[in-house]
């Protein structure tokens, strides 16, 4: 016993000193983001390192080697504060690359001005420093310039299933849009006739020179802060060594990659310890007939939707009583009168533990990528009805793979909940396609957060280039090969004169011949 005593402090000691010290840039002011990010930092801590963290979210319990040293103040709330007003107004109609630049990008570059931002890069600490950053590569790439100004690596990461047209040239990522649908457009999936083909080009390319454009704006806000001489966003972009994304081949359509990308999908469906409220876990344990699981996410007010909508939900889920269900209302005294009897609300849900019970049927969700992921590892049947971004996608994904329904927001009827109710209930394809591909999903040589540790640690230990692709120093002609493409057809056009010069000269020739054999006959 003694000899543990003794030991036990050295072994703790050395898990935390040959850890690393990592600064964790996360400025996006939306928590389903940050669940990703949250549980990758815990992941890392568990491995010994430690983490200064700069975000919107605070941890409210302390949690060792895990320092917020920002936080930062947004200008709007957006947990459990979306209205359907705001939706239609703000995001419904408008281009994903317009709110992506903006919203998640040039508007976050403001937050590089602030005070302790500044004080961060001038004196950073150096006890120990620290070895790389964490950074979403989102809109936002301006914040590479942290990395930079410290000279150490700088690691991407990405919440979405799919990376955004612009991210892939940072890496030299080969995006062949041939099979690969720009996310952006929100109703293409992999398998593409000629005109979604053409239309997937055309409008890759208008994504990738717009956001480009309206990102420039952010060399202003780094020269303002750090000086003239400080590079551009498109070369600090540059620099980013790893983007761990959140797919994997078990739902994600199968492409090309450098080593540099790295799926980590699932990372943060983690069931902490989290205790269930009494009320609640006795109605889902008495719910023997089985219950569905309804949720628009950690930001959107469901009971500010349409009453014509609300009117589809009361109906179709009564008529599947005594099937129970489970709705995560932010506010449920603002839901309309008539609430049926099999319906229990609560403005909070411990959602990991909800799709773990063995009494849950189904889950009816906004399609956020988090959401269905922590559904596909629980092997959970869907119902989608997406709302805006990347859940369009996420869904149309999720149904290629037979486990889910797509519905409509402003087009479903009744008959079509009812139908889609009935299916993820009653037909069995739908429950054993989806614990099928629960298993393929968790079927891995390491979990997620030992993948991302491993890759981080690999970065760290030998350096920025380790992973980079020799394309980055190749103009985008040269990738295409179209100076190849112009040295060949330059060959062959020469190639044909020189044939066209000979034969012609041939033909000179014996045409001569001739005309000098009959004028010896005549003579």
């Amino acid at each position: 016993m003694r000899i543990l005593l003794l030991i036990f402090p050295w072994l703790l000691c050395s898990s935390i000193c040959h850890g690393y010290r990592f600064l964790a840039l996360f400025p996006l002011n939306s928590y389903s983001h940050f669940l990703m990010f949250e549980q990758l930092i815990k992941g890392l801590i568990k491995k010994g390192h430690q983490i200064d963290v700069v975000s919107n979210f605070p941890l409210k319990k302390p949690y060792p080697n895990y320092t917020d040293i920002v936080s930062f103040t947004p200008p709007v709330t957006l947990t459990n504060s979306l209205t359907y007003e705001f939706l239609t107004k703000t995001l419904f109609g408008i281009s994903p690359v317009f709110i992506l630049a903006g919203m998640t990008g040039n508007d976050l570059c403001k937050y590089l001005a602030l005070p302790k931002i500044q004080e961060l890069v001038r004196n950073p600490p150096k006890d120990p420093p620290y070895d790389a950053v964490l950074m979403e590569v989102h809109g936002a790439q301006c914040f590479a310039v942290i990395p930079h100004l410290l000279n150490i690596p700088v690691i991407g990461v990405s919440s979405t299933m799919l990376l955004y047209p612009w991210l892939h040239k940072i890496i030299a990522q080969p995006h062949n849009v041939a099979f690969v649908p720009n996310n952006c457009i929100t109703e293409l999936t992999g398998s593409m006739n000629f005109w979604e083909r053409l239309y997937n080009t055309v409008n890759t390319a208008y994504n990738n020179l717009l956001f480009n454009y309206l990102t420039s704006r952010q060399d202003e806000i780094l020269k303002e802060h750090f000086g003239p001489n400080i590079p551009s966003v498109r070369e600090l972009e540059r620099k980013v060594a790893l983007i761990l994304v959140n797919s994997h081949i078990a739902v994600n359509i199968i492409q090309p990659t450098t080593p540099a990308v790295v799926d980590v999908g699932g990372l943060h469906v983690v069931d902490n310890d989290i205790t269930l409220p009494p009320a609640l876990e006795k109605w889902m344990n008495e719910s023997r007939d089985g219950f569905i699981y309804l949720t628009f996410g950690s930001m959107v007010m469901i009971e500010t939707f349409p009453l014509k909508f609300l009117d589809i939900l009361y109906s179709s889920l009564s008529k599947i009583a005594p099937v129970r269900v489970l709705m995560k209302v932010p506010r449920p005294d603002k839901l309309p009168p008539g609430l049926p009897k099999n319906i229990y609300t609560s403005p909070w849900m411990p959602q990991i533990k909800v799709l773990k019970h063995p009494n849950i049927k189904g889950f009816i969700t906004h399609s956020g990528l988090m959401s269905m992921q922590e559904a596909l590892v629980c092997g959970v049947p869907m119902i989608g009805i997406p709302l805006f971004g990347d859940q369009f996608i996420n869904i149309d994904m999720f149904v290629g793979k037979n486990i889910a329904i797509k519905l409509d927001l402003h087009t479903m009827t009744e008959k079509d909940m009812d139908e889609a109710l009935n299916a993820i209930l009653w037909n069995p394809i739908y429950i054993e396609t989806a614990r099928n591909l629960s298993r393929k999903f968790l079927d891995r040589p390491m979990s997620a957060i030992d993948t991302a540790n491993y890759w981080i640690e690999y970065i760290v230990k030998y350096g920025s280039d380790a992973l980079r692709s020799p394309a980055m120093d190749l103009y985008w002609w040269q990738i295409y090969l179209i100076d190849i493409a112009v040295f060949l057809l330059l060959c062959a056009i020469t190639v044909i004169i020189v044939i066209r010069y000979f034969v012609r000269l041939l033909l000179q020739m014996i045409n001569d011949n001739r005309n000098s054999s009959q004028t010896k006959k005549t003579n």
